[in-house]
């Protein structure tokens, strides 16, 4: 049974939630050089002491922005794979999540670029560090078990000496590394790449087809789930990202 706070502890949270949306603000509008607990605390007519009772440091600001921006990615990664399927294509749903929650959001994606860019560990607690840990795991484990299900339902093998966290890692860091040229480049389309998002989709189904895990995107139209499990899955997200992008 969820404990019930008191006045004094609901403004408490209240008044964190505020430095937290100052400082998100200030990070889109000024990026991570423009933000300082001087800043936040001018922007909200605090006192500076008012702002370090809630946080040390910048830094810990950074950490639980991030945290909330992870808690947003996994709530999104948990209502994909619970859709009954088979075992590709509730990963495709996952995929479906992850682009959304970049599109969407891109102030909580760019808040991750940050913490993944800058050395700041050890100027962090560690409650803070342990929690952001503990974000990144749930959102593992996740695409882990999704894996763990395609093997016991003999839709893929790994090669020996592979773990589904070693393709896990694969599709963390393929979807990350394009999602942040994605944010910051704006050369794409002089390159040739015209729709990135969807060239990111299709790599991903190519680099799971190299991995056996069937039915193979020859088989399956899988770029075409994508509208299907977006309609599905996200009707609310839906409606916000066809008013802005074209998918």
């Amino acid at each position: 049974m969820a404990q019930t706070l008191t006045r004094k502890q609901r403004e408490i949270q209240d008044r964190e939630q505020l430095i937290l949306q100052t400082a998100r603000d200030m990070l889109t509008e000024r990026g991570y050089l423009g933000l300082s607990m001087d800043a936040i605390a001018e922007a909200l007519e605090y006192s500076k002491g008012t702002i370090y009772n809630h946080f040390s440091c910048k830094e810990e600001i950074l950490i639980a922005l991030a945290v909330e921006t992870m808690s947003k990615r996994s709530e999104m990664f948990v209502k994909a794979a619970n859709r009954p399927g088979q075992s590709r294509e509730r990963l495709a749903g996952v995929g479906v999540a992850a682009e959304l929650f970049v599109r969407l959001y891109p102030e909580y994606f760019q808040v991750e670029q940050i913490i993944h860019s800058t050395s700041m560990w050890e100027k962090t607690s560690e409650k803070r560090r342990s929690a952001l840990r503990g974000c990144e795991t749930r959102c593992m484990g996740i695409v882990a078990g999704i894996i763990r299900d395609g093997i016991s339902r003999r839709e893929l093998e790994l090669p020996e000496g592979a773990s589904p966290e070693d393709l896990v890692f694969g599709l963390w860091s393929q979807t990350f590394g394009a999602y942040a040229i994605i944010a910051t480049s704006d050369t794409l389309e002089h390159l040739g790449i015209n729709d990135p998002f969807t060239a990111v989709r299709y790599n991903i189904n190519r680099m799971l087809d190299g991995y056996g895990w069937r039915p193979f995107s020859t088989e399956f139209d899988y770029l075409g789930l994508f509208d299907q499990l977006l309609e599905e899955i996200f009707p609310e997200e839906q409606k916000l990202i066809r008013g802005s992008f074209a998918l």
